[in-house]
């Protein structure tokens, strides 16, 4: 009976994506912006994003160890509610209620992920949690591009995760929750702590795992881990609201399962992800075609219709020009795909001519 109940879930959630209007996005942060430090600040973001033909907004919502909404989980288990800066509100029910007056889609974007902190040897959580930490092999905290990370494979971290993104689920009334290049996901540098060495041995008449931590089948099996995590939490999510979106936001592929073990295309086929986001950052027209063609042949003809790229809008100092924009979008059309999600909100202030064009079209 469970598996009749979880399959015509799965079938309402599959008619939901297909009615669904191609997807125009943006991802809302925290940092290096101040929309969410006010209710005005929201109600005007929003408004821009409607007259910027905007109609989905990922918003953050777990953050450098903290949320950015009242959690009882978090405050369960490290004694903080919220980011301190947000004390006494909750920006992500106030961002739902103002998008949703305006019929724009909120997802729930769970940008840390399995990473605890940036530039803090591990933060609060690590600190707390010690045998919660990641490890290479010098049994060294893992560390990447400045991202300290959990140990994803740890069933502890994992239940944690789940929880905040089920407190979400069950509390909120958001359209989606989202991973991106960190959830699922962990530097393939890690798997050397001793939860994960012991899983391996198991499996392999007791030898230890390589080395060389890019040796194909130790990606592999390392990858196939997160693949089962994912799995599972799409199965939780739709148990509990068959109409939530699942959806994803992983680097281009093969470098995310070489780098981030994130096996992406495996998600897309055997349909434990609503929509996928692929984070196309290129600089460049040429290589924008490139890597936008290349992404495009790692998903099948029947699943074209669940990917919409990534693009770069703002990072630091660097924005694109708006011929740059126009040409990016126009290769997604001809390539079939009728949306893109940008990063990040901010840059939409920058480009008003180009937005106010993109509004217009269909």
């Amino acid at each position: 009976m469970k598996n009749i109940v979880l399959a015509l879930c799965l079938v309402t959630a599959m008619v939901r994506v297909s009615a669904q209007e191609p997807i125009k996005g943006v991802w809302l942060t925290n940092v290096a912006s101040q929309v969410l430090d006010s209710r005005k600040n929201i109600v005007d973001a929003v408004a821009l994003c409607k007259q910027s033909g905007i109609n989905t907004i990922f918003v953050v919502t777990w953050n450098r160890g903290n949320t950015l909404y009242p959690s009882k989980v978090m405050k369960k288990a490290f004694g903080v509610e919220i980011d301190p800066r947000f004390n006494g509100r909750d920006p992500l029910k106030e961002l739902i209620e103002e998008a949703h007056k305006k019929s724009i889609k909120v997802h729930a974007w769970f940008e840390f992920g399995f990473s605890s902190s940036y530039k803090d040897n591990g933060g609060n959580i690590i600190k707390k949690r010690p045998e919660w930490a990641a490890k290479n092999s010098q049994g060294k905290l893992v560390s990447k591009n400045n991202f300290e990370w959990m140990n994803a494979f740890l069933p502890e971290v994992q239940h944690f995760v789940n929880s905040l993104i089920m407190e979400v689920v069950q509390g909120y009334d958001v359209d989606g929750v989202q991973g991106d290049d960190r959830l699922p996901a962990q530097p393939s540098t890690a798997g050397y702590d001793k939860y994960t060495i012991a899983e391996y041995k198991k499996e392999h008449g007791g030898k230890l795992p390589p080395t060389d931590y890019k040796e194909p089948e130790w990606v592999d099996w390392r990858a196939k881990r997160l693949n089962s995590y994912l799995k599972e939490l799409y199965q939780n999510v739709k148990k509990v609201k068959p109409n939530m979106l699942v959806t994803m936001a992983p680097s281009i592929y093969p470098w995310s399962k070489e780098e981030y073990l994130q096996d992406w295309p495996t998600w897309l086929k055997d349909g434990y992800v609503d929509y996928i986001f692929p984070q196309i950052y290129r600089y460049d027209l040429k290589k924008y075609k490139l890597a936008l063609e290349a992404t495009l042949s790692f998903i099948p003809a029947d699943k074209k219709r669940l990917f919409y790229p990534g693009l770069l809008l703002k990072v630091d100092d660097y924005s694109p020009d708006a011929t740059f924009l126009k040409e990016m979008v126009r290769l997604n059309r001809e390539n079939g795909v009728k949306g893109e999600v940008f990063f990040f909100y901010e840059g939409i202030k920058l480009h008003s001519e180009f937005f106010k064009a993109y509004a217009e079209q269909p």
